[in-house]
């Protein structure tokens, strides 16, 4: 079947939940050798005009990641102490920062215009290019159109709402990564004064499995390594990460270690072009002269082969120790810092290291290649991203990268350590600031004696109990402070229906999304300020700060007028709710803490280890780092050493037909913002309704490259289907395949998820390839 003959028959057939199925003309180009470069630099500048004027778009790039700039809304890898004059972003980063700065606007006029069943029938594409939201929004029970409400009404309306429940923990409220720490504070401070700790939030999605294998393991759910390790390693590991589209400010980190003589390691289904080669697109001899190669090794493991792939490279690391005691592991760390080295060995020995081989998919002399480098190496540096947390096992996937560091005793020392590259720019600072559903003791007990309230010390929900908890209809109130929750999450149908379920959604926002599509039997969009925009409260000009991936704390400044005069920032959002649902409560005087953020800071520093003297602190250039217990090796959390583990090994049987699929960006996306609709580097152009397989794959199923086929999940007797997805032959291991997110998530089952962390595991969905009849 043709794609034209499906966008004819299937135009209305999706239900509002999914972006409509509407075929946009499929080019399939070579995937590209190189990242970065002049191709950059052009996408970089046809983003900004088709939102801007160059002026307007100079100015506002090199404010961005600048010492007295704003923070990029994008990734949150870290700035490098020396900036480039030219520009300090990336061409993603520029294409987050067109978004938000756009001149278009969502007005009252295009409420008025547009039903809601008109909006879902728009693709993710379209919302979100529609422009900033102008005006806070309501859509009453039983209306078709959202309505203009002011700013008074809808705060009357939540707290009347909220104060009308039964019980707090009917209420939700979820926390996107680009909330500030000041915001999200405030935030967690009136959700936990109100009397829940249902505190979900985007991590729950991506790096939790980090943070549950780190902390238990070492102490701490972050990672070890700064910026400047970088310059010090002798081998860096690149695994289940794309920081081409994901990162690509790392790019350029890589190029300073690869020129001053790291070993990098690549190891990934797919062979990315960030990590083959690299053109500096600020230093024009680079681009004459072709770029950087990168990747000394690449190791393309089978979709959820890396603990597998893992084990065999311990285990033979373990081969050559015993021919040679202490040449190959750091025993003197070993012995001083860690516990149940003995257990881990003893496990080891229970392995055949052919079949290991085999289920990672890599050719054993590849692997041993692999050992023998790192048997001679002392400074190793392990980077991952959601290619190992995304899993059943993905708590395990972290503990066995841990297990090869401690052996090697590469943590603590420069050069070497964990680094869990984090997606959104201050995603790891909500955590810090307590956006957690399972809030640690100190901070209660620190709530509680500057506050003289008793936080709750219940449990709240993550995201997946908070989507099972809607669905019953424990929850009657879902919050959230930025994002596109429906987007983001698995089971997209399923999860509509929970929100469905509702008797009122509330979404922060700065543009159009999904999630206003998919509402409660009440909705309302509060509009905000972004990133880049002056913050203007009672006493002046105000700034907030965030956390980066590698625990900085820094500043950021917007200085652009408001899209609107009517936006309120996130802070003042929150701060006027908290005053109206506590309107018989004066204990805190939540208007007086906005009018200037500098007071919000103070109350920070008494709550939050590590924050001292944080106003001065956070108005120095560089910020200040928090800290760290692994990097200092004193591994306080947990007893005062670190703790090898024993994970048992997961192999998925997959039957006749069945194929491993993981869910993945393209390169116009960041998390569910959809910038445009190409994947330039891996050469697919024009549509995201797309499967990437393997050759043999294809011709086995009997299905031709450009086809049109259906997709099915299997999970647990449960199936559930997507239609039209066009076959693209791609350089990927048989038996696995690639689909983009947020098109496939209602493939991903609400009830698969990592052991321990319960990240939905999107990328070890098994399914099956179905030709249309």
């Amino acid at each position: 079947m043709s794609q034209s003959d499906i966008t004819d028959k299937n135009k209305n057939a999706n239900s509002l939940a999914q972006s409509p199925i509407k075929f946009t003309g499929l080019k399939l180009r070579k995937p590209s050798d190189s990242a970065g470069g002049v191709t950059a630099i052009l996408s970089t500048a046809k983003h900004i005009l088709e939102e801007m004027d160059l002026g307007r778009g100079t100015t506002t790039l090199l404010k961005a990641n600048q010492k007295f700039g704003f923070d990029c809304p994008g990734c949150a890898w870290p700035d490098p102490k020396k900036r480039s004059s030219i520009g300090e972003f990336c061409e993603n980063g520029a294409k987050a920062i067109a978004e938000e700065t756009t001149l278009k606007k969502v007005t009252l006029s295009f409420f008025n215009k547009y039903t809601i069943e008109e909006l879902g029938n728009q693709s993710d594409y379209w919302l979100g290019k529609q422009g900033r939201i102008t005006h806070p929004m309501i859509l009453k029970k039983g209306r078709n159109k959202y309505e203009e409400i002011s700013w008074k009404e809808a705060f009357d309306f939540i707290a009347l709402e909220l104060n009308s429940l039964k019980n707090p923990d009917e209420a939700a409220f979820y926390t996107s990564g680009r909330t500030s720490n000041e915001a999200a504070f405030l935030y967690q401070l009136f959700v936990r004064k109100f009397g829940t700790n249902n505190l979900p939030d985007c991590s729950n999605m991506c790096h939790e499995s980090s943070g549950t294998g780190l902390s238990e393991t070492l102490g701490i759910g972050k990672g070890s390594v700064t910026l400047g390790d970088f310059n010090h390693a002798e081998v860096i590991l690149v695994m289940g990460q794309n920081p081409g589209t994901n990162h690509p400010r790392m790019l350029s980190a890589l190029e300073k270690a690869k020129k001053k003589g790291s070993i990098i390691i690549s190891i990934n289904p797919l062979k990315e072009s960030g990590l083959v080669n690299f053109t500096d697109p600020k230093q024009p001899l680079e681009i004459l002269k072709g770029g950087t190669d990168l990747c000394d090794h690449f190791l393309q493991v089978k979709i959820n082969g890396d603990q597998a792939l893992l084990k065999s490279i311990m285990c033979l690391l373990f081969e050559e120790e015993e021919k040679a005691p202490g040449k190959v592991f750091d025993q003197e760390f070993i012995k001083t810092y860690t516990d149940d080295y003995e257990s881990l060995i003893s496990d080891l020995k229970n392995y055949n290291v052919e079949q290991l081989a085999i289920q990672a998919g890599i050719p054993l002399p590849k692997i041993k290649e692999i050992a023998k480098i790192l048997s001679q190496k002392r400074k190793i540096i392990v980077c991952w991203a959601m290619g190992l947390t995304q899993h059943k096992n993905g708590v395990a996937n972290i503990k066995e990268v841990v297990n090869l560091l401690l052996l090697k005793g590469s943590i603590g020392k420069p050069g070497a350590g964990t680094c869990p590259v984090r997606g959104h720019s201050n995603v790891q600072g909500d955590r810090t600031m307590g956006i957690w559903e399972t809030p640690p003791k100190y901070l209660l007990d620190n709530l509680k004696s500057t506050f003289s309230f008793n936080p709750p010390e219940k449990h709240g929900y993550n995201t997946v109990e908070v989507i099972h908890a809607m669905h019953k209809e424990k929850v009657a109130i879902f919050f959230a402070l930025g994002g596109n929750f429906l987007s983001a999450t698995p089971d997209t149908e399923f999860t509509a229906e929970a929100l469905q379920k509702c008797n009122l959604t509330v979404h922060i926002s700065t543009k159009l999304n999904r999630s206003h599509v998919i509402h409660g039997k009440n909705a309302l969009i509060l509009p905000c300020l972004g990133r880049t925009e002056k913050d203007l409260q009672k006493e002046g000009w105000q700034f907030v700060s965030v956390e980066n991936s590698m625990g900085v704390v820094h500043k950021s400044q917007g200085y652009l007028s408001p899209a609107s005069p009517t936006l309120l920032s996130e802070p003042a959002i929150i701060a006027n709710i908290a005053t109206k649902t506590f309107e018989n409560d004066s204990s805190i005087n939540w208007l007086k803490l906005i009018a200037n953020y500098d007071s919000i800071r103070d109350l920070i520093e008494t709550v939050i280890p590590g924050f001292d003297n944080y106003n001065q602190r956070v108005r120095k250039e560089d910020g200040f780092e928090l800290p760290n217990c692994a990097r200092d090796k004193s591994f306080k959390p947990i007893g005062g050493k670190a703790k090898f583990s024993v994970n048992p090994l997961t192999n998925y049987k997959l039957e006749e037909g069945e194929l491993m699929m993981m869910t993945i960006r393209s390169h116009d996306q960041f998390n569910t913002t959809i910038y445009g609709l190409h994947d330039r580097y891996r050469g697919i152009y024009n549509e995201r309704r797309v499967i990437l397989m393997n050759i043999a794959d294809i011709k086995k199923l009997g299905l031709r490259k450009e086809e049109v086929v259906d997709l099915t999940s299997h999970f647990e007797g449960e199936v559930r289907m997507v239609e039209n997805f066009i076959v693209v032959p791609y350089e990927i291991p048989e038996k696995c395949a690639a689909t983009y997110f947020p098109e496939t998530n209602v493939l991903v089952p609400i009830n698969h998820y990592a052991d321990k962390s319960m990240t939905p595991a999107s990328k070890s969905i098994i399914i099956k390839v179905k030709k249309k009849p």
